[in-house]
Formats: C-alpha cells, sequence, structure tokens
C-alpha cells in the first residue's frame, strides 16, 4: 500500500511538473507553428498510443460507449477542444508574458471547481474557503495585469487572450469533474481518458481543418515539423500521456485532496524556467504566484482540520450505538 501511495504522489508531481513546463515548450514552439496545428498534432499522438494502450490493457470491450456517447463527446470536447486549442492560443496572443498567464490559470483550476460546484450543483462552500478563493484570484489578477487594473482592461488586445485561457481552464475543470461520473460506473482513468481524448479531438480535428480552409490558419510545412518535432514530443510524452492518465492514477490513489496540493508547482516549474530562460520576470509574477500557492495550502489545512473535527464525533456515535 506504502508503495502505491509512494507511486501515485511521483505521478501527481511529474504531472504538475509537466503542465508546467508546458507553456515555456509551447511558447518556443509558437515561434515556428501556430496553436491550432500544435495542438492538434499533439492529441493527434496522444490519442493513437491512448488506444493501443487501451486496446491492450482492457480489450476491444473497453471502447464500447455503453450509452455514454454523448457525455464522452461533450467532457472529451471540453478538454481537447475548448482547453486545449483555447489556451494556447490565448497564450499565444499574449506573446511572452501569455507563458506565466496561462499557467497561473491553469493553477486555479481547484478554486475554480469550487465557483462551479456552488453554482450549479448548489454545493455552498465554506466562508474561509471563498475566502482562499478571493485570494487566489487576487494573485491571478497580479500576474495578468501586472498591477496595473486600469491599463490591462483599456488594452483589449490584452483582454480577449486572457478571457480565452480563463474559458479554457473552466472547460478543463469540467472535464474533470465529468470523470467521476464514469468511475463511478466502473470506468477506469485510461477508458475515460482515451475515449474521451478520441472524440474531444476528432472535434478539435474538424475545428482546426475549418480554419485552415478558412485562410484563419495553414497547414505547416516539412520544414516547421522537423523544428518543432521536439516541442511536441515533450509535449505527447509527459503533459499528453503522463500527465492524463498518472494524474488521473495518482489523485485516486492519494486522494483528490493531497493531490490538490501538488497544483502548487505548476506555477513554480513555469516560474523557474522562465527564469533560467532569461525572461524578464516581474515583481508582480512572483507576489501572484505565492499568493496563488498560499490559498491552495491554506484551503487544503482548513478542509483537514475540518474533516478531523467531525471525525471523532462519528467515532464516538460508533461507540454509543455499539454500547
Amino acid at each position: 500500500m506504502k508503495n502505491n501511495v509512494l507511486w501515485g504522489a511521483i505521478l501527481c508531481l511529474i504531472s504538475a511538473i509537466s503542465w508546467g513546463a508546458m507553456f515555456p515548450v509551447a511558447n518556443h514552439a509558437f515561434h515556428h507553428i501556430d496553436p491550432f496545428y500544435f495542438t492538434l498534432f499533439r492529441y493527434g499522438f496522444v490519442t493513437m498510443i491512448l488506444v493501443v494502450w487501451l486496446l491492450w490493457k482492457e480489450g476491444k470491450k473497453a471502447f464500447r460507449f455503453e450509452g455514454k456517447g454523448r457525455h464522452l463527446w461533450f467532457f472529451g470536447t471540453m478538454a481537447f477542444t475548448v482547453y486545449n486549442l483555447l489556451v494556447f492560443w490565448g497564450q499565444d496572443l499574449l506573446g511572452n508574458p501569455g507563458t506565466m498567464i496561462a499557467s497561473i490559470m491553469e493553477s486555479l483550476m481547484p478554486m475554480i471547481s469550487i465557483i462551479i460546484a456552488w453554482v450549479f450543483i448548489r454545493q455552498r462552500p465554506h466562508a474561509f474557503t471563498m475566502f482562499c478563493v478571493f485570494l487566489g484570484f487576487v494573485g491571478a489578477s497580479l500576474v495578468v495585469t501586472k498591477g496595473d487594473l486600469g491599463a490591462f482592461f483599456t488594452a483589449s488586445n490584452a483582454i480577449i487572450p486572457s478571457l480565452l485561457i480563463f474559458i479554457a481552464v473552466v472547460g478543463w475543470v469540467v472535464y474533470t469533474m465529468g470523470g467521476s461520473r464514469f468511475s463511478n460506473d466502473g470506468w477506469s482513468a485510461l477508458r475515460y481518458s482515451t475515449l474521451s481524448c478520441l472524440l474531444g479531438t476528432a472535434t478539435a480535428a474538424i475545428v482546426v481543418f475549418g480554419a485552415t480552409l478558412t485562410g484563419f490558419v495553414s497547414f505547416p510545412t516539412v520544414e516547421t515539423m522537423v523544428v518543432t518535432s521536439p516541442h511536441i514530443a515533450f509535449m505527447v510524452i509527459f503533459p499528453g500521456v503522463i500527465a492524463l492518465v498518472g494524474w488521473n492514477y495518482g489523485v485516486s490513489v492519494i486522494t483528490p485532496l493531497n493531490g490538490l496540493l501538488f497544483l502548487n508547482f505548476v506555477p513554480v516549474t513555469t516560474l523557474v524556467i522562465q527564469i533560467l530562460q532569461g525572461v524578464s520576470i516581474t515583481a508582480y509574477d512572483y507576489i501572484g504566484t505565492i499568493f496563488i500557492i498560499m490559498s491552495l495550502l491554506l484551503n487544503n489545512v482548513f478542509i483537514r482540520l475540518h474533516q478531523d473535527r467531525r471525525e471523532p464525533k462519528k467515532q464516538f456515535k460508533g461507540r454509543v450505538l455499539e454500547t
């Protein structure tokens, strides 16, 4: 059991670091290739790997939709079309600052899921959790606006890309929340990941080909593919296959509460890589990142303390019933 917990923690750590590293890698690739075909090639290869893996692991029967085709398509579209196309499109439009902004938005996923649960499931969060949500959004605002709110909101070329990234992150949160439906029905993380990725990537392909026909993007040349092949290889192996399946498995072993702590490594990894690359980092990037890390840590500690207070009561009731 201890080995499983350790392996689950390692997978969560690798996933978080991979997600933090993918934005600087993508930013470098965007000097040669547009984000649409970059995303399509990335998840085209990821889909093929997952299909072979699922066929070997669970057989042909695992490819049956079992009446869940529409839900699989919806959640897959949220992740592999809405998230993957919009997050990199927004990052590319913002240029170098988009790398840190996309990473910060990614680390806000737990906070965004709390808001979504409150609005749609009527699951009202505790006041302290709402304070942590507010703290996290303050941190994100500092990174996005660089401390100049007025200038940011008057610059439409910054608002729209940032909004695209935010919508993308919401799409991934919806996808993650949808995974619980399938796990409750006995679906493995690999099966849900593979079939949703297959349908979502197919939808993304239609969008990209449509954009190509309209002249919005163009098919990359052979030279472009050669130059960006190392970037795509990294995105396929680490943020793609390992992070997608590894995170789902790791969280199932160490629990979502413990898994959320590893998301702290997403903006930290991005920040470290940018510093090593010599990219100019502002004080607002540092302060905003610290705010988001603190919000995740404080909310995690609060939930643990809240659970510890409730468990003794349950144990006491159990003893009373036994006597």
